[in-house]
């Protein structure tokens, strides 16, 4: 097996039991609450940050990995001659990667590949999960590479918000600004293409009915899906409601692996806390 090591920033949003399955390391994003800075996942949780946040009305400010703190992370795996393949949440979204191409060039280090994943949350996760069947199949690190960046493209991801005030704070997607305007009761899509945040579809209700909506609308997607696995990721709903949107997937029999996260920090910053989505490959 080629000695490759998997890194990513933390707003991959994978679970700590599926980042040692696949032997992924996360460098932590920052968060910061006025003065004071927060490694995402480290330092401080997501609860804890929605309190900060609707006390002081206001959303977190994000910041990207810090050059500091990736060294740190990556220096064993670079002395121990290691490739390293980092994947990183959208360029349109954050300089992280940059921060890395930074650290390759400072250190003359051309082992450290850089994979902008033109994407946030566990539609990097999936990136990570299909790098890693690659390296168990033995594929060279520029193969990886290749295929990794052919096929991020075929990447779905989104999500339902239950309110609109985070994303609208975060000024994260202008599309949502203008919703804010409009109505607050109204809970759209967003769904993330080429890099970027849109507004996709528009429902109204609540949250749990408008979830099971969304999920199901989505049903012929599903089944011309990658069916090796799906993510359903939120940012702290209902029990009920991720077990019936599990349900609903389970019944489809499809999906080889039903994978459950929670998003972390960063992402819980800017969607704001019961928001949910449903991400996998097309085929």
């Amino acid at each position: 097996m080629p000695d490759i090591q998997l890194v990513a920033d933390s707003t991959c949003d994978l679970s700590p039991e599926l980042k040692e399955i696949f032997h992924i390391v996360t460098i932590p994003l920052c968060i910061i609450l006025e003065d004071a800075s927060y490694f995402d996942g480290e330092q401080i949780t997501p609860d804890q940050i929605y309190q900060w946040s609707d006390a002081n009305r206001q959303t977190p400010k994000t910041a990207a990995v810090s050059y500091e703190k990736t060294l740190e992370i990556l220096k064993p795996f670079m002395d121990a001659g290691k490739d390293i393949i980092f994947i990183g949440i959208s360029e349109q979204m954050s300089t992280t990667c940059n921060v890395m191409r930074l650290i390759r060039e400072d250190l003359n280090y051309d082992k450290l590949h850089v994979i902008d994943s033109m994407n946030l949350s566990t539609g990097i996760g999936l990136q990570l999960l299909y790098a890693a069947s690659l390296i168990a199949d033995g594929k060279a690190v520029e193969e990886i590479v290749e295929r990794m960046e052919q096929r991020r493209g075929k990447v779905r991801a989104s999500f339902v918000v239950e309110t609109l005030t985070y994303l609208a704070r975060g000024d994260r997607c202008r599309a949502v600004t203008a919703l804010l305007a409009n109505s607050l009761k109204l809970k759209p899509q967003i769904v993330v293409e080429h890099g970027a945040m849109r507004v996709a579809k528009k429902f109204r209700g609540k949250q749990s009915s408008v979830i099971m909506k969304y999920v199901k609308e989505m049903e012929a997607d599903l089944l011309c899906a990658d069916p090796s696995c799906v993510f359903i990721t939120h940012s702290g709903c209902e029990d009920n409601i991720i077990k019936e949107v599990r349900s609903y997937l389970d019944g489809l029999d499809y999906f080889e692996h039903v994978y459950i996260t929670r998003a972390g920090g960063v992402i819980s910053s800017h969607c704001g806390p019961a928001t949910l989505g449903v991400l996998f490959y097309d085929k």
